[in-house]
């Protein structure tokens, strides 16, 4: 069976890769991977590097993301983005039985929706989720609506996609992919981490992911700043900031985190893309997650970590006991991190965890018919 896997981002491939370690190994599979994107943006720290540290190599390269963000110029990548897929799908039909896409990035719409024409078979994964913060339910229910097959990280996500598609025909609850990295993944040590990185992680870091409420329009700086003043006073911390995705005013957060870390050097420490190995290192040595990734969501409870789940980006999302949900606001922010310091230590218990996603995955897919 040869199988495309799409990828546009840092996030994704991380969530990809036990799956792509499997299909790459299993002689009953060929494996293409398509690869677009911030993978292929200087201005996003050109991920594909990660793609080729982990032994894959790309198929094909398909450039359609510019470095701006404002609205316009989302909606031209998107624009782009099919355009320039329609060539790979033209070609593509008469070798590939399926092609793999995940979750709900604008990009990644953009890219199957130009598939459709050519009765592409796609199968999604992370359907059937919820984030009413961001713009992205409407991609990512598209994309659901598209796809023939599903793979969910929980059964209420698949009793969703069963809602949206009318039928339960083909769609599999198997678990939040990206946790069977963490049988697969080994650490960093704290040297080789502050060798890779040029800072350590402990139990007085605070690692902190922050994205832009793409349906608060205009309020992205106005979030940033709120979190960098709570950061800036959260003197026994050191802070790890992952930087933004490419999604609409995104810079605006940049910006203010580029002016937080010249200002504060010792102590606030960007990285544009850890990669699954050095994030999931981080997690694990972190005091606790602070922002709105959905990183926090599925990955922390898995390390026995608690979360500031900030503002409305993941509502929706189900969420499990080391999770706290705090609005925009400096003074509830900055009582919630006080507060955490005193929780009960958390048993590495997740709701999204299931033994075997890749694994399953695999299982089902040798054993459909195309």
């Amino acid at each position: 069976m040869r199988v495309a896997v799409l990828t546009s981002s840092r996030a994704d491939f991380g969530i990809y890769l036990p799956l792509l370690k499997k299909l790459k190994t299993d002689p009953f599979f060929e494996l293409e991977l398509v690869v677009f994107g911030t993978h292929l943006s200087n201005f996003h720290g050109s991920t594909i590097s990660q793609i080729y540290s982990e032994g894959f190599e790309p198929f094909v390269k398909i450039e359609s993301i510019g470095n701006r963000d404002s609205p316009k110029a989302i909606a031209d990548a998107m624009a782009v983005t099919s355009t320039r897929f329609t060539d790979y799908w033209a070609e593509a039909k008469g070798r590939i039985q399926i092609a793999f896409c995940l979750g709900d990035r604008f990009e990644m719409f953009a890219a199957v929706s130009a598939s459709v024409p050519f009765n592409i078979i796609l199968a999604h994964i992370h359907g059937g989720e919820t984030t009413e913060g961001a713009i992205d339910d409407a991609f990512r229910h598209s994309i659901t609506h598209m796809a023939q097959y599903h793979f969910t990280s929980s059964e209420e996500h698949a009793r969703r996609v069963t809602q949206l598609k009318c039928s339960r025909d083909n769609v599999y609850n198997v678990g939040a992919l990206s946790l069977d990295n963490l049988h697969e993944i080994e650490f960093y040590s704290d040297s080789d981490f502050n060798s890779q990185f040029g800072t350590i992680v402990d139990s007085k870091t605070i690692l902190v992911t922050l994205h832009p409420e793409t349906r608060a329009r205009n309020k992205a700086e106005e979030h940033a700043l709120i979190v960098a003043e709570v950061l800036k006073n959260e003197l026994p911390y050191n802070v790890i900031i992952t930087m933004p995705n490419a999604d609409t005013e995104g810079s605006k957060i940049r910006a203010v985190f580029n002016s937080l870390a010249e200002n504060s050097p010792s102590r606030i420490k960007l990285v544009e893309n850890f990669g699954t190995k050095a994030y999931f290192t981080a997690i694990s040595r972190c005091a606790f997650l602070f922002g709105n990734s959905s990183s926090g969501i599925i990955e922390a409870a898995s390390f026995g970590k608690y979360v500031i789940n900030i503002g409305d980006r993941q509502n929706g999302r189900p969420t499990g006991p080391n999770v706290v949900h705090v609005p925009f606001n400096e003074k509830e922010l900055s009582l919630a991190i006080r507060k955490i310091q005193k929780f009960p230590k958390l048993k590495k218990e997740n709701i999204y965890f299931q033994e075997g996603a890749a694994k399953s995955i695999i299982g089902i897919l040798k054993n459909i018919k195309l």
